[in-house]
């Protein structure tokens, strides 16, 4: 948590305000922390030590040497420590990012081998020597890109993958420069946040940092920590007694409004109980919601009025579009920027979905996933305010037929399935509570001006507080052609984070299509019949149709598509991969994938309403990372 200010009101804008360098590593600020910064000025995962003459920073429990830090495209170059002038490692181990970091396109693999019984002549300028434990060893080779087959190598008796630069790499085929020097250079990540709110809170003043009991960023101001901007304009500094005024008259305000309403309760005790189930409910829910915002501290979205927002929209004029529970405006906030505003629809006055949503999209902050800017909530009338993402959602540009705008390239569908598989994985693996979407469809991923994707619509989400528990399910609410088979039957299994994963792989295999899972045009009665038919075609090497396929990359990208999505889309939730899989195999190589068994048909083939309340067992173990 961020610690209580003691000797002044601005001691944490003062202490996150000061960059920090180690050796030749310099400005070294937000997300980073480190000595002598504490840690609430950074991100927990960008914690940096100072060993020597650089930092070092630790990535899924393997420390890398931190060469060079690239603020403006958000760029890190990292060394193995192991291999720092050793083509012999201590340990043999091939290197894994978390979510949080990527390569860049300056991105090659040097692969050692060690203990090999022959070479061939084609290896021969590949052969290096190194010591470990005091001896000379002779038999070492490195390849660069395919892996020799056995015939070349004969048997090793292990071998490493070490990520390196391509420009590097390139310079070792033409003999002009070592592998130690390769493997010394190290090679390039992207580190994967939102900087769009610490650039606003840059903007009004204040100093970026972290509060790390409600996991989101913060902005520390002169006078005091706010959620995304400083209220004071930046170099103003509020008399201390005209704060002072403030402070004391908010306090009787506030106690003068607790008086009021203990009165008022008191007067309608009677009333309320006249008012049936109805009102109990409603009041269940704001007690909910008042309960997830206490929580939140200094990080609660910001409270509007209704009658604020219908001003900020001019009542109501601009409609984005209207989702099964409720209608979404474009708003424009008091300091010009734009916003997009969901009206829940009053016939869902139970509230479920309002603080579904409150409660889980709070507790997030990655740049996959919708930014809630804030609420109102007033009875029946509920309103949710987003960051407005100018292209609109996924569903524009996919399918073929209904296409209002050119559909995008392939290189651009494959960055959007990585970016929504990412965001996935942060809400199934990177929050403290584990969070399960359960509507992940096109229509609920938004694109930015870069066409970046967000994941939003948490009003089915469901929290994992423990690690297994069963949580009352209100029917089988959802989306026809994205439910997983266990939703709306638990005979397929446990609701878990494979329901997710069930949803997406059918999403993508639209994309990769451009036809919706229920199509007509298949004139059968069950969109189980969608997967069998892109199944069948990818069996017989039959033209799919895919959209504008003009050249090799094109198709490579199609067919890797359409196999992660026929796996995440396997009945038995055991056979899908976890999100952390599909990560890997959509980054990887289409030909190293393997064509997975039918999918059966099990989705049901009409829209799902409200049935009677189930408790069904949510898992909410680590198993679902396995496979």
């Amino acid at each position: 948590m961020v610690p209580a200010i003691l000797s002044a009101e601005d001691a944490l804008y003062l202490q996150c305000s000061h960059q920090f360098q180690c050796g030749g590593v310099e400005n070294m600020s937000y997300p980073f922390w480190g000595d002598p910064q504490p840690y609430y000025c950074g991100l927990p995962e960008f914690k940096l030590k100072c060993q020597g003459q650089f930092p070092t920073i630790n990535i899924m429990s393997e420390t890398f040497r931190v060469l060079k830090i690239d603020r403006e495209n958000q760029v890190l170059r990292l060394m193995r420590l192991d291999v720092y002038n050793n083509t012999c490692p201590s340990t043999f181990m091939n290197t894994t990012l978390s979510y949080l970091f990527s390569y860049t396109p300056n991105f090659g693999n040097l692969t050692m081998f060690f203990g090999c019984s022959s070479l061939s002549t084609a290896l021969a300028s590949n052969k290096f020597h190194c010591h470990k434990n005091g001896t000379s060893v002779e038999n070492g080779y490195f390849t660069i890109g395919s892996i020799p087959t056995n015939g070349e190598l004969g048997n090793c008796t292990t071998s490493i993958t070490v990520p390196v630069l391509q420009t590097a790499v390139n310079a070792l085929r033409n003999n002009l420069t070592s592998i130690d020097q390769v493997l010394n250079d190290g090679f390039e990540v992207h580190w994967i946040t939102d900087n769009a709110a610490c650039i606003e809170c840059a903007g009004s003043g204040g100093r970026c940092g972290y509060n790390s009991s409600y996991f989101k960023p913060i902005c520390f101001c002169p006078d005091k920590a706010y959620l995304m901007r400083c209220l004071l304009p930046p170099g103003s500094n509020a008399n201390p007694r005209i704060r002072i005024f403030i402070a004391a008259s908010t306090f009787g305000a506030c106690i003068l409004l607790v008086i009021s309403i203990l009165c008022v309760c008191f007067r309608r005790n009677h009333i309320a109980r006249l008012c049936g189930p109805f009102w109990r409910n409603i009041a269940n829910k704001s007690a909910n919601l008042e309960d997830i915002l206490e929580k939140c501290g200094p990080m609660a979205p910001k409270r509007y009025r209704y009658s604020d927002i219908k001003k900020m929209t001019a009542s109501f004029k601009d409609k984005l579009g209207q989702g099964g529970y409720g209608i979404v405006y474009k708003g424009k906030l008091q300091d010009g920027c734009l916003f997009a505003v969901k009206v829940l629809n009053e016939s869902k006055a139970d509230g479920e979905e309002f603080v579904n949503e409150v409660s889980s999209i709070s507790r997030t902050s990655h740049v996959n996933i919708v930014t809630l800017l804030g609420f109102s909530f007033e009875g029946s009338k509920r309103a949710l305010i987003y960051e407005f993402m100018p292209n609109g959602s996924l569903d524009n540009y996919i399918y073929e037929r209904e296409k209002k705008i050119s559909p995008l390239g392939w290189e651009k569908i494959h960055h959007i399935a990585i970016g929504i598989a990412q965001g996935l994985q942060y809400l199934h693996n990177g929050c403290n509570t584990r969070i399960l979407h359960l509507d992940i469809k096109p229509q609920n991923i938004l694109l930015d001006q870069d066409f970046s994707p967000k994941i939003s619509d948490f009003g089915l989400a469901k929290l994992c507080l423990g690690k297994e528990s069963k949580m009352s399910m209100l029917g089988t609410r959802g989306t026809v052609g994205y439910i997983a088979p266990e939703v709306f039957s638990r005979n397929f299994g446990v609701v878990s984070c494979k329901s997710d994963v069930y949803s997406y792989g059918m999403m993508i295999l639209e994309m990769a299509s451009g036809r919706k899972n229920t199509d007509m045009e298949f004139d059968h009665s069950s969109e189980s019949y969608f997967p069998h038919w892109i199944y069948k075609c990818l069996l017989t090497d039959q033209d799919i149709k895919l959209r504008c396929t003009v050249d090799k990359a094109s198709e490579a990208i199609a067919r890797k598509m359409i196999l992660v999505g026929l796996w995440c889309i396997q009945t038995d939730p055991e056979k899908r991969p976890s999100i952390d899989r599909v990560l890997d195999m959509l980054q990887g190589s289409h030909e190293a994938l393997q064509i997975p068994p039918k999918p059966f048909p099990s989705s049901p083939i009409r829209k799902l309403e409200s049935a009677p309340t189930t408790s069904i067992s949510i898992l909410c173990q680590d198993s679902d990372r396995s496979l």
